[in-house]
């Protein structure tokens, strides 16, 4: 890791802007879910991951409760990561299919993932001086990441984020929207592109599937 990232990563994991993200992380720690009552939760912000020299960047909203929360790291010990992987996996982004717990082995390639929000939110709904607090975070994340060509949001929420966080280096149109597999050039020459949240109720009810996962990174891939 280098010395930005680094630093970075030691910025993030300290922060303790938020009271109400602090004591939520805090409290879930404590009140753990009955199959992870043995382990030590992680309980505090969570950095992004994988290859720093990476072209594509991965948005989601926030850490999940027992997620990223209890494991250390984004997309981590949960069915939606679990889904998530197989297609970056498939998509050859990652060398391994699942993604368990920080010193798994996993490897990303090409491919950074993160979080608008480092800390989970009560409800998965951060108010927009939360958000604005991680935005700095963000911001530089994206700043070391200088080969970064596309960011894929998934889901609506943290597309939203995404869009509200350009705003505040330039102008953007209104027709740029949520869409699945829907590409935008924002004025930097990044491309942003939205994607249905790799969740369990949008993989059960068929919104989202490994081909149709796969085959948007795929798409990604082309586009660089």
């Amino acid at each position: 890791m280098n010395k930005s990232f680094k630093k970075l990563e030691n910025s993030i994991i300290s922060c303790k802007k938020c009271p109400r993200l602090v004591n939520f992380r805090r409290q879930i720690s404590k009140d753990k879910r009955k199959q992870y009552i043995n382990e030590k939760y992680w309980g505090k912000p969570i950095t992004g991951f994988g290859d720093q020299k990476a072209r594509i960047l991965l948005v989601g909203l926030a850490p999940a409760a027992h997620g990223g929360n209890r494991t250390g790291r984004v997309f981590t010990g949960d069915r939606s990561s679990e889904f998530l992987y197989k297609c970056l996996h498939k998509a050859k982004l990652s060398n391994l299919p699942n993604s368990v717990h920080r010193n798994d082995g996993l490897i990303l390639n090409d491919s950074f993932i993160t979080t608008a929000l480092k800390c989970v939110p009560p409800g998965d709904k951060p108010t927009k001086n939360e958000l604005n607090n991680c935005f700095k975070y963000f911001r530089n994340e994206i700043e070391n990441l200088e080969n970064l060509k596309i960011v894929v949001a998934l889901g609506k929420i943290a597309f939203d984020a995404c869009v509200e966080f350009y705003k505040k280096q330039f102008e953007i149109g209104s027709n740029i929207k949520f869409g699945h597999s829907k590409f935008f050039k924002l004025p930097n020459n990044i491309l942003l592109v939205g994607s249905y949240h790799p969740s369990p109720r949008n993989v059960n009810t068929g919104r989202i599937d490994v081909n149709k996962m796969t085959n948007l990174f795929i798409k990604v891939k082309k586009a660089i």
